[in-house]
């Protein structure tokens, strides 16, 4: 049909400008409805280290010393950005998760891929018993209740969202819980006495207070987590690495963002930290909805973690384990069988109302000595050309803050496996063991350093 009946010669040109100004208003509202669902689909990183231990140590942090920790979380977010955005890049480069690089690297030992594994169902199985029971005593804060129906009806709601097998539903719904209790934490976090300027400075000036060692260590060792890492790498096939940098990268923050304000919360308790005694509190400043509130978020963070746990077993399983076979698939029976069986472990754990503390002081070590290693792997491997190209290799900054990184969780690391097994034989530790945990984590960078920016640039025998 002949256009210029319909539109006239004078009037094509503005027609063809409206059509360029449409498409292009069509494009940013495409662009932007990416990048919502980009970051909805992180937000499962976030859901996974914000669960009761993230909400006990930071309020407890808050509770003890005010704002003084405040450093050490927000470093812990940084550290986990940096972390995970180079595990999803690894996989988006490679087409490869790290499961599987792991495989292609250690070929030839076959024992390296159940260790791995072992090392991170156990981690998950421990914390899946807390995420139930700190669910539980979320609801106990608000309800009647009974602790055996409520850990049947949590464990029912998890095995529902993992049966659907799809990550994006999953990650969907879970950002909802997530947004849901950072609205309530934020919200108390409001009532709080201290003054941006003081927050800001507390949040960039490290400072060291007397007994609050093990309290700096569990703010850095709930964010970052080591099975989160396998998470993020299995499931971000199929995004660009601009959305998922987007995606993740603000994910990430508004979880620290809500850790913050669990701190922040915890700093208006009075008196020695307790559950009870926060949302006593909290009551006390806004009123009964302060104990509605806080009991909600701890039964949010518990419901969350309590997916993401067996979720995380289930995919670190799939991509050391699975080779590609479909009973290893979201929906294939070995995969099922994995999370079925972590989800379990917190059922028993929930319906005993037991606090399994030994198995967790054991996870901590596995998952402190876990931590440090992924760690000096994925630094190898994003600056490794042969398996992700030179365009997708770390830049100057992000090797900075990887060797801090590897740096802290190598002490942090060595600490808690010393520390375990101090607790488990009743060792006494003299206070000189810090200083050499210290040198021990420097010699580490230092020779990472050495291995990939000095004998890599060296000429070989047939360059020369």
């Amino acid at each position: 049909m002949d256009q210029s009946y319909i539109y006239p010669k004078k009037s094509r040109g503005v027609y063809f400008n409206f059509l360029c100004s449409k498409n292009h208003s069509m494009a940013k509202t495409v662009s932007w409805a990416k990048g919502l669902s980009s970051i909805l689909f992180w937000s499962i990183i976030s859901a996974a280290f914000i669960g009761p231990g993230t909400v006990t140590t930071a309020s407890k942090a808050g509770a003890s010393f005010g704002i003084g920790l405040l450093w050490a979380l927000i470093f812990s977010i940084i550290a986990t950005v940096v972390l995970q955005e180079a595990a999803a890049r690894i996989t988006l480069a490679s087409g490869k998760n790290l499961g599987q690089i792991i495989g292609l690297r250690f070929r030839q030992k076959r024992g390296l891929h159940w260790l791995v594994f072992l090392a991170i169902a156990f981690g998950c199985a421990a914390y899946q018993a807390g995420n139930i029971l700190g669910a539980i005593s979320g609801l106990l804060l608000f309800t009647t209740i009974s602790p055996q129906l409520g850990t049947l009806l949590i464990a029912l709601v998890c095995f529902g969202f993992l049966w659907i097998g799809n990550y994006k539903i999953i990650a969907r719904l879970l950002g909802v819980v997530v947004a849901l209790m950072g609205i309530l934490f934020i919200y108390v976090a409001t009532y709080s006495t201290y003054s941006l300027t003081d927050i800001i400075s507390a949040s960039v000036l490290p400072t060291y207070l007397e007994g609050s060692g093990l309290l700096i260590i569990g703010l850095i060792g709930t964010t970052i987590v080591p099975y989160n890492l396998f998470l993020g790498s299995g499931i971000s096939k199929g995004q660009s690495i601009k959305e998922m940098r987007i995606g993740l990268i603000i994910a990430i923050l508004i979880g620290g963002l809500i850790s913050v304000a669990i701190l922040l919360a915890g700093t208006q308790v009075e008196g020695d930290f307790s559950f009870s005694a926060l949302a006593a509190t909290l009551s006390d400043r806004v009123g009964k909805w302060g104990l509605v509130f806080f009991g909600m978020g701890l039964f949010s963070a518990g419901l969350s973690s309590s997916i993401t746990s067996p979720l995380a077993a289930a995919v670190t399983a799939q991509s050391l384990l699975g080779q590609g076979e479909s009973a290893w698939s979201a929906r294939g029976k070995y995969f099922r069988l994995v999370w079925g069986a972590i989800l379990l472990v917190g059922l028993v754990f929930g319906l005993l109302e037991v606090k399994p503390i030994p198995a967790i002081i054991l996870a901590q070590a596995i998952n402190g000595a876990l931590l440090p290693l992924v760690a000096i792997f994925l630094f190898l491997i994003a600056n490794d050309k042969k398996i992700i190209g030179h365009q997708f290799t770390n830049g100057w900054l992000s090797n900075v803050l990887t060797l801090l990184i590897v740096g802290l969780s190598c002490f942090l690391g060595l600490n808690n496996v010393v520390k375990a097994f101090g607790n488990t034989f009743g060792l006494v530790l003299g206070e000189r063991y810090f200083l050499y945990l210290i040198i021990l984590s420097i010699i580490i960078v230092i020779l990472l350093f050495w291995l990939v920016f000095i004998k890599q640039d060296k000429p070989s025998a047939v360059e020369k």
